[in-house]
Order: C-alpha cells, then sequence, then structure tokens
C-alpha cells in the first residue's frame, strides 16, 4: 500500500443537473490529472457519443462539454490508500461531501459508476435527498459492461428529464 493520496476537485457548476461519481483516480488518471484519463475507459466514448459530439482529449474541453451539458462529474472518495488503480485495494478513504456539491447545484440524479462507487457512496448517504442508481463500470477491467444501461439513463435524465 501507499500513502494517502488526493483525488480530484469537482467539475460542475450552478446548472449542473446530473452527476456522475466515480470511485477514485486511476494510476493513469493520476498522471493525466484529470478523470478517466486510461484511453481504453469507455466513459469519455460512452458520454461524447450519447450527446452526439466528437470525443475530445484535452482537459479543457473536456470541462467545457461536462459544463455545457449540465453534467457534473466527482469521486466518491476524495483520498484514499491504494495499490495501483485496484478500487478492491481502496482503505483508509475520506467521503467527498455530495451534500455540499447538491446545494450549488440542480443535481436532479446521481449516476454512480460501478459498484464500488456505489457502496462507499451509500454508506454516508443512505437516505440521499435525490435518486442515485449503480451503473455499470466504465473500466477497461469490467467484462460486463453494458453502454445501454448508461444510455437508457442519461436518456432518462435529459431527454425526459
Amino acid at each position: 500500500m501507499s500513502d494517502i493520496i488526493h483525488g480530484f476537485q469537482p467539475v460542475y457548476d450552478a446548472n449542473s443537473e446530473v452527476l456522475i461519481l466515480g470511485s477514485f483516480p486511476s494510476v493513469k488518471s493520476r498522471q493525466t490529472d484529470f478523470y478517466y484519463g486510461n484511453r481504453q475507459n469507455r466513459f469519455w466514448k460512452m458520454l461524447f457519443g450519447f450527446f452526439g459530439e466528437e470525443r475530445k482529449e484535452e482537459v479543457a474541453a473536456k470541462k467545457e462539454f461536462l459544463l455545457r451539458r449540465h453534467v457534473a462529474l466527482w469521486d466518491v472518495v476524495m483520498s484514499c490508500e491504494i495499490k495501483g488503480s485496484s478500487d478492491a485495494t481502496i482503505k483508509n478513504y475520506t467521503v467527498a461531501d455530495v451534500p455540499a456539491l447538491l446545494a450549488k447545484t440542480k443535481i436532479r440524479l446521481v449516476l454512480l459508476n460501478g459498484t464500488t462507487a456505489f457502496k462507499i457512496f451509500e454508506r454516508p448517504f443512505p437516505l440521499f435527498p435525490v435518486p442515485y442508481a449503480l451503473m455499470p463500470s466504465t473500466s477497461p477491467a469490467n467484462v460486463r459492461y453494458d453502454e445501454g444501461a448508461w444510455i437508457a439513463a442519461l436518456t432518462a435524465a435529459f431527454v425526459h428529464g
């Protein structure tokens, strides 16, 4: 195990409506200093694809895209000890202050990217004031990834919401 490692600040603004929470940045994400930095992760391809936009690689372009599309992005774990990129090794973690973020936004749905994010989120927030859902992890390690589940949740939030 390593020492305590810190994650990223949230990307959001007052108009953010859907919050996507991951678990904790991977080694590649920490190297690129932004969320889902591993090109094999399906996150950016799925999200840009949902909105019918060409995938961008630059961090500034990704932030602009998220804010323009009213998507907030953060991780449920703010800091922790972790071995490599393995969620299974996360320990001694601190949880993000998601209710504080809610108070500054129009968040009406939280999508949790993977089981680890979901389990860590549910412990401190069992009576969360907005709906939340477990989504299949976009990690390249997830052999059961289901893009259809993401598309359905995003469609319900943005097209029918």
